[in-house]
């Protein structure tokens, strides 16, 4: 059964229709030009501004015109990550889905469904010709994911609305009225690689099998993180077995939790057993430590596989890291901050404070270091960041920071969340959740261009966005459908 025959089929066809385009972060050109296009297609006016977010006008139903303007928000772009053993060019081929039970899932990559269900049900209200509404505008933002590029760049004054909704949260039943702010620090030093000696064998080392997920919703799983857990292995095989560092690899994305790292090592060949031994110690300790979040956790240290032809090893002529720097670069990893840093005095059960050590790269000369620090108190963020330069700078390794924004402040008179709280209710039976969220919402940098905004944020239940286990539980879909129907019907008027 393909997806677009599930219910409600006006919102999985599109959902359907997204998946077949390419549209990772900073690629989503084919995307852009598709929901420009579907706009004009549909006889609705629509805009592309100078970045490339689209804007698509539908006027209210006879009746309705003196409702408040409500603009309909998620982002085109999606997190490409896939397993490692799976063939996948998310700037070409499109997303294959599957179902499974009650949810939706891709074959071996991130689904796509955030922000393409958001923006699916969007698309469904727009194209609808039996919802009763007043004026809706859908506000499609590039680039969220890797730098809220679309929604920095959105100027004053285009959008007429009153009232934004954004469709980008993921638990149904949980209404979110503010988010944390998030900064990007890099670390980066270089070094002179140095000759290998006779005897020593090449070895590559893995860390995989690990769940990752959003660095903000799942960083309160306290998930394994496979760069820090890599530079654990490696300080000890280099510290008690006199292992010589190559290159090190692991993550993809800022906001992804790294589920895998690669690295590469010389070790003398007198030491080969106590390296094995070494290795293997290391590896249970830490598969014993993360039994419970990452069961399926694997680690592999072997001689190194050459392809017929190549070098035995990464890295020009075979050279590695010198003994001093390197034992410096991953004493640093060890003791960059990762994972919550301090949970929230004011609302119970949320991160206040976080830091996803999200990308290492040392190879040919270069180190380099890239995490996501999020916090919902500028101040906190602040202090995380002066910890992080603190840091690197002992090592020796220059720091820099850069796409700070702050995050989005609670409203509790909100007059659209009183809407949606009664609404709610009177489907369902039960108030929903009101919650802040430790994730990057497009909130909190809209109101900068739009203070007057009333904004709620909600959407349909899914798991494990950012890692290739993402999936959309389809109740949830056609529930939050119904929701966002009876919302638009009881829209304050002016």
């Amino acid at each position: 059964m393909s997806i677009q025959n599930l219910d409600p089929q006006i919102v999985w066809k599109n959902f359907y229709a997204l998946t077949q385009i390419p549209r990772p972060s900073k690629h989503e050109e084919l995307a852009v030009e598709y929901m420009y296009n579907w706009g004009k297609e549909h006889g609705l006016e629509t805009i592309k501004d100078e970045v490339g977010n689209i804007i698509i006008r539908k006027p209210a139903t006879p009746g309705c015109e003196n409702m408040k303007g409500v603009i309909l928000q998620g982002h085109i772009d999606m997190v490409p990550q896939k397993n490692a053993d799976t063939v996948h060019d998310f700037e070409k081929d499109p997303i294959q889905t599957w179902i499974d039970g009650e949810w939706v899932k891709a074959k071996g990559t991130t689904l796509g469904a955030d922000n393409g269900l958001g923006l699916a049900m969007a698309m469904a209200v727009l194209e609808s010709s039996d919802l009763k509404h007043g004026p809706i505008e859908l506000l499609c933002t590039i680039d969220e994911e890797t730098g809220m590029t679309g929604a920095m760049a959105l100027k004053p004054g285009v959008l007429e609305g009153e009232i934004l909704i954004n469709l980008d949260s993921e638990t149904e039943g949980e209404l979110y009225v503010g988010c944390a702010g998030g900064l990007d620090a890099s670390a980066s030093a270089t070094y002179t690689a140095a000759e290998p000696q006779e005897g020593w064998l090449c070895y590559s080392l893995a860390v995989k099998g690990f769940k990752g997920g959003h660095s903000g919703m799942d960083i309160i799983l306290y998930r394994g993180n496979a760069n820090k857990i890599a530079a654990r292995i490696l300080y000890a095989l280099m510290t008690e077995a006199d292992v010589k560092l190559l290159d090190l690899e692991g993550g993809t994305l800022r906001n992804a939790i790294p589920r895998e790292a690669f690295a590469t090592v010389y070790v003398p060949a007198d030491k080969v057993e106590l390296a094995q031994n070494v290795f293997e110690k290391a590896a249970a300790e830490i598969k014993a430590e993360y039994a419970g979040t990452d069961p399926d956790s694997e680690f592999i240290f072997k001689p190194y596989e050459c392809a017929e032809g190549e070098c035995c090893c990464h890295g020009e002529e075979c050279k590695y890291v010198p003994e001093a720097d390197a034992i410096r670069f991953i004493r640093a990893i060890l003791a960059c901050p990762d994972g919550v840093e301090r949970m929230s005095s004011e609302m119970a059960g949320l991160v206040e404070t976080s830091n996803n050590l999200a990308m290492v790269k040392i190879e040919l000369g270069e180190f380099s270091v890239k995490t996501l620090m999020r916090s919902s108190v500028d101040t906190a963020k602040e202090a995380l960041a002066q910890k992080f330069e603190s840091i690197f700078s002992l090592a020796g390794i220059q720091t820099s920071f850069a796409g700070g924004y702050s995050g989005w402040a609670p409203n509790p008179d909100s007059a659209i969340l009183a809407t949606m709280k009664k609404v709610y209710n009177d489907l369902y039976g039960k108030e929903p959740a009101v919650m802040a969220i430790h994730a990057g919402l497009e909130c909190g940098i809209l109101s900068g261009a739009y203070p007057h905004w009333d904004m709620v944020s909600c959407g349909p239940t899914l798991m494990s966005p950012h890692s290739p286990d993402e999936r959309a539980n389809i109740p949830s879909v056609a529930k939050c459908w119904e929701f966002l129907k009876a919302v638009l019907e009881n829209i304050p008027v002016k």
